[in-house]
């Protein structure tokens, strides 16, 4: 056997000891995907429970409301971020026009701007007292009844928003299905005599399909989960249904078979992206890649694809953005206040402690993998990773009703057998607390987390571990002296990604804070809520600052992404 093909692991040759034993590890793994299955099995475990009369009532009521608005807003959003998405990859990734640099790293730029928060300014520029509308009655001298104007808040003012925010998520695996194409491919094609649009639909089209269907499915599932913009714009969804119920109902039961509804929903989704990625295979046919001649384009064409690629970053970024700088210039009070350093903080110190113990398990799962072992135990390995990373599929306020239902029960279950036993009460131990909120961020951004560093340590070879054995590094301290230097900088998008997540997550939040816990998050909600906007746009622009970094970062990795690309060559 080739030195090459050898089995291999962290551990010495001696003994081939890991740093914990395979079932060891194997056990670690079944109890991480165990607690992070306990919101789903919850969830779906109530759609056994009899329904009663508050479900009976939703069901002749508000649930047709709940289906049919959740249908059209997915199909709106899907329809908004594919036209934007390919369209825009596709012109940066093979043609010629100004600024074409500059768009294929702004056009991600939408993605550090949070759905609800995009909502608010839309609301506070064209609303009815905004200064579009009051610009428009003093320089016409119309009244409310002498003119139209299409409502921001509205089903459609949704769709625009979630889609301005969310398209980054197909440009994003678009554009790099783009980038690893064959050229070859593409001149094929064009010996065949294809023209542009053909070499489009039939050709790269089709071999990006998988990628873009992924990007879709992640769009969705983001869709499904808001919550801030569906609110705010009235826009009664299953997300919304669940709060009502929740909190304003007090109805745990029926919010739990409505979550599961929804988790269907989303499953549903999940499902069929995994069946088109299995059926839908499209393969290259040469591995040989070569620096792609892009296109130069003339005269109208160049007008378009420029405008094509700045509306989505005007109106999903730079007119947001700017809002909320003049606002907050305007209205210093919303970050010079006494409030705004504890909401930074709080807000800074759950994101960070969340990203990092994302991280420290993710490493954990992805390493546990690594090792190997015998058959049955990489078997279960690889299984509990995988559901270990379905939680990004769950929606905040799904996974805030699986964890305090449990969290409750149990509270209730230690208080009692004090109370009987000792006469004292104990309160509330897990839920209403800091530690079930971060149980909620992992839970909710461990797979961002964990694709980030399993994708990375596939850059570590065999050869690099054996090579480190040689040298009498072994186990823990090899990952620590050859695999993090290696890796750092993928870990370090980990934690910025997730970072940037927990800091823009709303509904679990909102729902799982402790009493008199706020973040930057909760605090744009409730202002806005109130209808006070321009106090909103402090922090709502401290969030989408926060996010910048991360998005920057993210398009400059994609841009090195293609095969043979030389090193520092801009794509």
């Amino acid at each position: 056997m080739a030195l090459a093909d050898q089995p291999y692991s962290l551990s010495s040759d001696k003994g081939r000891r890991l740093p914990w034993g395979r079932w060891s590890s194997a056990a670690f793994s079944m109890l991480v995907a165990a607690l992070v299955s306990i919101p789903v099995v919850v969830i779906f475990g109530f759609l056994f429970v009899p329904f009663d009369d508050i479900w009976g009532h939703l069901a002749s009521t508000v649930l047709p409301v709940y289906l049919m608005n959740t249908v059209i807003l997915a199909l709106g959003v899907a329809v908004l971020v594919l036209s934007i998405g390919v369209s825009t990859a596709w012109l940066v990734t093979m043609y010629d026009f100004p600024a074409r640099k500059l768009f294929s790293w702004a056009l991600f730029l939408p993605l550090a701007m949070p759905a609800y928060i995009i909502a608010y300014t839309y609301t506070g520029m064209f609303d009815f007292a905004g200064p579009v509308q009051s610009f428009m009655r003093d320089v016409f001298d119309w009244g409310r009844q002498d003119y139209w104007f299409p409502p921001v808040r509205s089903i459609g003012g949704a769709i625009l928003m979630l889609g301005l925010v969310l398209y980054p998520y197909v440009y994003l695996v678009a554009r790099a299905a783009f980038l690893e194409q064959s050229i070859c491919a593409l001149e094929v094609g064009r010996t065949l005599g294809k023209g542009p649009i053909a070499l489009f639909f039939k050709i790269a089209l089709p071999l990006a399909r998988p990628a873009i269907v992924t990007g879709l499915a992640l769009a969705l599932m983001e869709t499904l989960s808001d919550f801030g913009t569906v609110q705010y714009f009235a826009v009664d969804t299953f997300t919304t249904g669940i709060y009502r119920t929740w909190l304003g109902m007090g109805e745990a039961p029926a919010a739990a078979q409505l979550a599961a509804m929804l988790m269907g929903f989303v499953f549903l989704l999940v499902v069929l992206e995994r069946v088109n990625r299995g059926k839908k295979k499209y393969f290259q046919t040469t591995g040989r890649y070569q620096e792609i001649r892009r296109k130069g384009l003339t005269g109208g064409k160049r007008i378009t694809a420029f405008i094509v690629c700045f509306m989505p970053i005007f109106f999903g970024f730079l007119l947001p953005s700017g809002w909320l700088l003049n606002a907050s210039l305007s209205f210093p009070e919303s970050i010079l206040n006494s409030h705004f350093p504890v909401l930074a903080g709080s807000s800074i110190i759950v994101a960070a402690l969340a990203s990092v113990a994302a991280l420290v398990i993710s490493m954990l799962l992805v390493y546990s993998k690594r090792q190997g072992g015998p058959k049955n135990t990489t078997f279960i390995k690889t299984l509990t990773v995988r559901i270990a990373a379905m939680g990004y599929a769950i929606p905040g306020p799904v996974l805030a009703v699986g964890i305090l239902i449990p969290f409750g029960f149990a509270d209730n279950a230690v208080d009692g057998f004090f109370r009987s036993q000792f006469g004292i009460s104990t309160g509330l131990i897990l839920s209403g607390t800091l530690f079930a909120l971060m149980f909620a961020y992992v839970v909710r951004f461990l797979a961002v987390s964990m694709n980030t560093v399993e994708s990375s340590v596939e850059k570590v070879t065999p050869n690099m571990d054996r090579a480190a054995r040689t040298m009498g590094v072994t186990g823990l301290q090899a990952i620590w002296r050859v695999h993090v230097p290696i890796i750092s900088g993928s870990l370090m998008t980990a934690l910025l990604l997730v970072f940037v997540d927990v800091m823009k997550e709303l509904p679990a939040t909102l729902i799982m804070r402790p009493f008199g816990f706020e973040t930057l998050a909760v605090r744009a909600y409730e202002l806005a809520s109130d209808e006070r906007l321009a106090e909103a746009a402090g922090p709502s622009l401290a969030i989408v600052l926060v996010g910048v970094l991360p998005v920057i970062i993210l398009s400059r990795a994609i841009s090195r992404s293609r095969p043979g690309q030389a090193a520092g060559l801009e794509s």
